[in-house]
């Protein structure tokens, strides 16, 4: 019989991502291979022709010029010794999930893969987790010990208090569930420490539901409060942005009257799912709600990689690398 992640103990839950993880993703960014993302970095990688308001002058390549009498420039593939940080979404919704895993067990996956395949001689890894409590910050350092203490943290952290089941449907985010409580801080504050703290260039991995700063209908028609720290933060670093969901998060299925519950605030609502007009309304209206969050990951220049509760994430993970490989190969090979 096979056991799903979530319903072992934390220990086992570790060894069985790292099983998972080394045996199939091991390799992929060792060696000759290229990261996560594309980017700036100190590997000679050859030269190109000077590009007047775009190159900075310390980096011509003087060599090739005086042979050439053109200038050129020197690129350089990713860093080897790599600064990593990771920033989780602890808030409620993360606590949804009808297939196999919730979505806060595979926002713990997809930080266990980042972390294993970044672990290397020199390079480290801190993580920030945002959730109702306020921001948990661990420090850069490296280690295999350092990176399996923070998922120890992220399995064992409380669920958010909310009413008990049926599960919820986290279709738009509310913050403030006791009109006499301190709001915790959102996604779009996490980012923005996270950009104030961490001043060396280095690859920076946001793991998500992007529910979180949407407006008041959660259909996105004004731009989320997360996009310009995001913005900002892409602008200093290599950004990858980690979209975690749930199939039903994307569709309704047709079983009766359904008790749909907001996560943030607790609210109720009865929803007569055999309606087949209302399901279509329903995936519409997701469907519009999740092209806001991928427009506006687009916009802020980080590279988007989405991860569902109900599929292979070990496999997306593979294909996100070797689409990432194969931008890099058509990078290098425009003219120069």
């Amino acid at each position: 019989m096979t056991v799903s992640l979530g319903e072992l103990t934390p220990e086992r839950r570790l060894r069985r991502l790292e099983l998972m993880i080394t045996r199939r993703l091991d390799g992929l960014l060792q060696g000759s291979h290229l990261g996560l993302l594309p980017g700036v970095g100190s590997e000679p990688a050859g030269s190109r022709e000077y590009r007047a308001g775009e190159d900075e002058v310390r980096r011509m390549d003087w060599s090739v010029t005086a042979r050439t009498t053109v200038p050129h420039v020197r690129t350089v593939d990713a860093d080897r010794e790599l600064a990593t940080w990771v920033l989780v979404d602890g808030s409620a919704s993360m606590d949804f999930g009808t297939a196999e895993v919730e979505k806060r067990e595979l926002a713990v996956a997809a930080v266990a893969a980042v972390g294993f395949l970044t672990a290397g001689a020199g390079n480290r890894l801190g993580a920030r987790v945002v959730g109702a409590d306020g921001v948990r910050r661990f420090p850069a350092r490296g280690g295999r010990t350092h990176l399996l203490g923070i998922l120890r943290t992220l399995l064992s952290r409380p669920r958010v208090s909310q009413p008990a089941p049926p599960r919820a449907v986290p279709f738009r985010r509310r913050t403030v569930v006791d009109p006499g409580a301190v709001p915790g801080p959102g996604l779009a504050e996490g980012i923005a420490d996270l950009g104030r703290s961490v001043h060396r260039r280095g690859l920076v991995v946001v793991v998500s539901d992007f529910l979180d700063g949407l407006d008041e209908d959660g259909l996105g028609d004004a731009p989320p409060t997360w996009e310009l720290p995001l913005r900002r933060l892409a602008a200093r670093h290599q950004v990858l942005a980690v979209h975690v969901t749930d199939p039903r998060e994307h569709e309704l299925p047709d079983v009766g009257v359904l008790t749909i519950v907001d996560p943030e605030s607790g609210q109720r609502r009865e929803v007569p799912t055999a309606a087949r007009d209302l399901r279509e309304r329903y995936a519409a209206a997701v469907g519009r709600q999740q092209a806001t969050i991928a427009g506006a990951i687009n916009r802020a220049g980080a590279a988007q990689l989405a991860l569902r509760t109900d599929r292979d994430w070990v496999a997306d993970i593979v294909r996100h690398v070797y689409a990432q490989r194969r931008l890099g190969r058509a990078a290098r090979r425009l003219p120069r």
